[in-house]
């Protein structure tokens, strides 16, 4: 087969250059594949290389356009330092590859020029390829070094950077008065501004303290050891320290964590609750001198009572006031009678204590002092003076005195005599036996007076008014003292008695020289108050006190100008007797406590010289008061002495009679003295 014969056109020219590229200004010659440069074909790759070849500017045939080219891209026809344009197919100044780039650069295949890089993965860790140069930076192909980390392409460190604190988007806040920081990847507190400080350890709110409120107290968290106990007994029986912890506010310590401070001790639990060191011995709360260990039911009002310093052992029951005064389990149980069954004749001073309803008993010094409760110490007998021994014939223990006088309380009374303790009729014909007392008994006991009383009254004997000085200097004839050491009630202000006068002195030797006295001296500690009146400075309750204030003892005397109490007699004519100061008595409301006790024999005879027996038409052989009320004032939960005593003045005939009953004790103070 052969080949067709080239075929020459005088338009061949024109067509070569409608298929022409400019080169250098002019159109690339037209070629084809397969063909030589002569128009001849060479039946290879090599025929359309040869049709362009001898062209100086486009030696290079293109296949794709069948034109003359200068080079085509990607092949190695420029040479060195050169490489084709993709678009003009020209050889330009440029590197074609890697080798043409002196080491270590890159050729970008891109710009043809020797760059440091080309893409991400041909840079260091923590940079990344900007314009064929590593600069700092990251990507996802170009990872940071080390422990930082890509956010949003910059290469941080989380553990510290404030802006991506622990994660890239994770901004430490704005803190008041301080700078932020990033400690390991958590938000945290830098530098405090002057002035301010962070007690509280609380990042979250900055430096919160200002100082010109002061310094921080604590650092939050911390614990110290800490007691508010009073001092000395940390340590001391259950008593410990605890722990205080600084409040989280850094201002303040918090309060003393299980501590343990003093606490009333509890009975009988071998404990030192209070930590005094001894155990089982609460206080005494309300000062009454007991406490719960020793039987106080009520040492707080927590306790259920109002006053609880009137409420204890010591106390004495006030009747119908719905509280348990004595702490004895009832309330409202005042002791009961205590004076049935005594001997008339007892010789025993407490059997007439419970006569008179003195119905307790106590001890001076109690070992046990929850035994310490109010009542009769001890009781005596003597003479006035509280001196030597009286006779046993002026006292008694008696059912009544005469018909018409019964005890006040229960069934027995205390009856003391110049004479003979005894009524003439029954129920008082026990021993010991009547003797009449007018004219009276020498009792054979004469001594002194009450030193006291009597230097507390100038040296002498006081006088009823208008009447005359008392006869025998200060001598008691036949005297006899009922001496009583009583431990008052802790709950007692004053106390009351029931006493009653009689003499046979009445009518006749009324305001005379032959006053018969009777005293009921009260040594207490006693000392007035606002509002209160105090007990008489010479102790002497046995007392009338007259329009202007005075006060006088109790004596026949005092029947003398109407004072009002004699009221158990004849109303007539007194003072008949010789030396006697006349007088008229109508203060007399009756005789029925007369009767029967020989005091109302009627026209008794003379007994003495210029002694007549009676007066007119008050013709008794004598009178009395009836029955009065001695009070005193006494200071609660002290010890007291109570001296109940009477005697024959001037001579030792003519008796008088004592009559005691019905003791009572008092929460309120009285108005000291003998009423009626």
């Amino acid at each position: 087969m052969f080949d067709a014969p080239r075929r020459w056109s005088p338009l061949a020219p024109v067509l070569a250059g409608l298929v022409a590229v400019t080169v250098a200004g002019g159109l690339a010659p037209a070629c084809s594949p397969g063909s030589d440069a002569s128009g001849g074909s060479s039946g290879d790759a090599n025929a359309c290389a040869e049709d362009c070849a001898s062209l100086a500017a486009t030696p290079v045939c293109d296949p794709a356009s069948g034109t003359c080219v200068g080079c085509l891209p990607g092949g190695d026809s420029c040479g060195a330092d050169l490489f084709c344009d993709p678009v003009t197919m020209v050889c330009v100044s440029g590197c074609s590859d890697d080798s043409e780039c002196a080491s270590p650069l890159l050729c970008d295949p891109t710009s043809h020029v020797c760059v440091s890089c080309v893409d991400d993965t041909q840079c260091p860790d923590g940079t990344v390829c900007s314009g064929g140069t590593c600069t700092q930076g990251c990507s996802v192909a170009a990872p940071c070094d080390g422990a930082l980390v890509c956010c949003f392409g910059a290469c941080v460190d989380t553990m510290s950077s404030t802006l991506h604190c622990g994660a890239c988007d994770a901004p430490c806040p704005a803190l008041a008065h301080a700078v932020a920081a990033c400690n390991a990847g958590v938000c945290a507190l830098g530098l405090c501004d002057d002035g301010f400080v962070d007690c509280n350890l609380n990042p979250d709110d900055g430096c919160e303290w200002d100082l010109a409120t002061g310094p921080c107290a604590c650092t939050p968290g911390d614990t110290m050891p800490c007691y508010t106990g009073p001092a000395n007994t940390e340590g001391v029986g259950t008593c410990a320290a605890g722990v205080s912890t600084c409040q989280p506010s850094g201002s303040l310590w918090g309060p003393c964590d299980s501590q343990v401070v003093p606490l009333f001790d509890q009975c009988a639990n071998g404990l030192d609750e209070d930590c005094d060191g001894v155990a089982d011995n609460p206080p005494d709360a309300d000062g009454d001198g007991y406490t719960k260990c020793e039987g106080d039911c009520c040492d707080t009002q927590a306790d259920g009572c109002g006053n609880p310093e009137l409420v204890n052992p010591g106390a004495f029951e006030v009747d119908a006031n719905t509280v348990d005064d004595d702490c004895d389990g009832s309330i409202d149980n005042p002791l009961a009678a205590c004076d049935s069954g005594l001997a008339s004749n007892s010789s025993n001073a407490m059997e007439y204590a419970s006569a008179i309803d003195l119905c307790k008993t106590t001890a001076e010094n109690p070992a046990d002092p929850s035994q310490k409760t109010w009542g009769v110490i001890q009781g005596w007998f003597y003479k006035a003076d509280s001196t030597g021994t009286p006779a046993a014939n002026s006292r008694a223990i008696r059912a009544g005195f005469g018909g018409g006088v019964t005890p006040l309380f229960g069934s027995s009374i205390a009856v003391l005599s110049t004479g003979y303790a005894a009524a003439q009729a029954s129920p008082n014909n026990a021993s010991p036996a009547y003797k009449a007392f007018q004219g009276g008994q020498d009792m054979a006991t004469s001594g002194p007076v009450p030193s006291d009383w009597l230097a507390a009254n100038a040296n002498n004997f006081p006088n009823a008014p208008g009447c005359p000085d008392p006869q025998g200097g200060t001598t008691a004839h036949d005297p006899i003292q009922l001496k009583l050491r009583v431990r008052v009630p802790t709950n007692a202000s004053s106390f009351d008695v029931s006493t009653f006068f009689y003499s046979s002195e009445y009518p006749e030797w009324v305001c005379s020289a032959f006053n018969d006295f009777f005293l009921a001296l009260l040594d207490s500690s006693f000392v007035a108050g606002a509002g209160q009146v105090g007990n008489p400075s010479d102790k002497n309750l046995a007392t009338y006190t007259s329009a202007a204030g005075a006060s006088y003892p109790v004596g026949v005397n005092l029947a003398f100008g109407n004072t009002g109490l004699f009221t158990q007699c004849k109303n007539g004519s007194t003072g008949c007797g010789g030396g006697a100061i006349p007088g008229n008595t109508n203060t007399c409301a009756g005789t029925n406590q007369l009767t029967g006790t020989g005091f109302d024999v009627t026209n008794p005879p003379s007994q003495f010289a210029n002694d007549p027996g009676w007066c007119g038409n008050s013709n008794f052989a004598g009178g009395g008061t009836g029955w009065l009320t001695t009070t005193g004032n006494v200071v609660p939960g002290e010890v007291i002495e109570l001296r109940f005593t009477t005697w024959d003045t001037g001579d030792q005939w003519y008796d008088s009679v004592v009559l005691l009953d019905n003791f009572h004790w008092s929460v309120n103070a009285s108005t000291p003295g003998t009423h009626q």
